[in-house]
């Protein structure tokens, strides 16, 4: 959901971490069910005598959808949003997280990738602002992030033909 937008302000893009993205998440959780699944075998198998299989299947459910839930709840929670006139970040249901800055305060746009997100086709922007180092401004685990990039030179006037900023002209190297 994009921020309220002031008059004259234009939507650039809008979206949410890539599903792809959480993948690793869901890898991760999906191994720790399968340990607690065996943990509850062992500990029937003490207890009765025997592995009782409907508590290891209870286990691996209830631990399967734990999973899944917090994985969509932590992709569908987090929107990213550029408009003509500022960078939005929001996170959270309950609690809420948003961060925000005004366009003409970016003074850098990077993206990386490292080899698993290269393969998913994902990545994340980093948006070096006014603000410094101590203020981290990243879309995380967006789907072309090359697009993204590619979205924030457009908003900012940035083009390859040479111009910087909010689309003043390169001045000349001599």
């Amino acid at each position: 959901m994009a921020p309220k937008l002031s008059p004259g302000e234009e939507l650039i893009f809008e979206g949410h971490p890539s599903w792809r993205s959480i993948l690793d998440f869901y890898l991760k959780g999906l191994f720790l069910t399968l340990i607690a699944a065996f943990i509850a075998a062992g500990v029937t198998r003490i207890a009765d005598g025997e592995v009782n299989g409907s508590t290891v299947a209870v286990v691996a459910v209830i631990g399967v959808a734990v999973v899944l839930v917090a994985g969509f709840l932590k992709r569908w929670a987090t929107d990213y949003t550029i408009t003509n006139r500022r960078l939005h970040i929001k996170r959270g249901i309950v609690s809420r997280d948003i961060q925000e800055t005004r366009l003409e305060r970016v003074q850098n746009v990077n993206y990386s990738q490292s080899v698993f997100q290269r393969m998913l086709q994902i990545g994340d922007v980093d948006f070096d602002t006014a603000a410094g180092d101590d203020y981290n401004f990243i879309f995380a685990g967006v789907a072309q992030p090359e697009e993204v990039v590619e979205r924030v030179d457009q908003a900012t006037g940035v083009s390859a033909a040479g111009s910087h900023g909010l689309g003043e002209p390169t001045p000349p190297t001599r």
